[in-house]
């Protein structure tokens, strides 16, 4: 068996009420922007928007360069 210094260091060591929990107050802004926008069902949702709009551009963007070759 380990000395009652040994295991008292070990348990002062792994003692959880010396971790801060409040995960939230030590995020920077950005951070938590990112795990709210990015993360999760809103996130899924964040994503399809963005490749919508990203076919939708590129649709345009095809249509108006198509008009404009053919034009003649």
């Amino acid at each position: 068996m380990d000395s009652n210094g040994t295991s008292s260091v070990q348990f002062d060591r792994w003692n959880e009420d010396n971790i801060n929990m409040n995960v939230e107050a030590s995020q920077s802004t950005m951070m938590r922007i990112y795990n709210r926008v990015c993360t999760g069902n809103t996130g899924k949702v964040v994503k399809i928007v963005g490749a919508l709009a990203a076919l939708v551009l590129i649709y345009i963007i095809g249509y108006v360069t198509g008009y404009h070759v053919h034009k003649c």
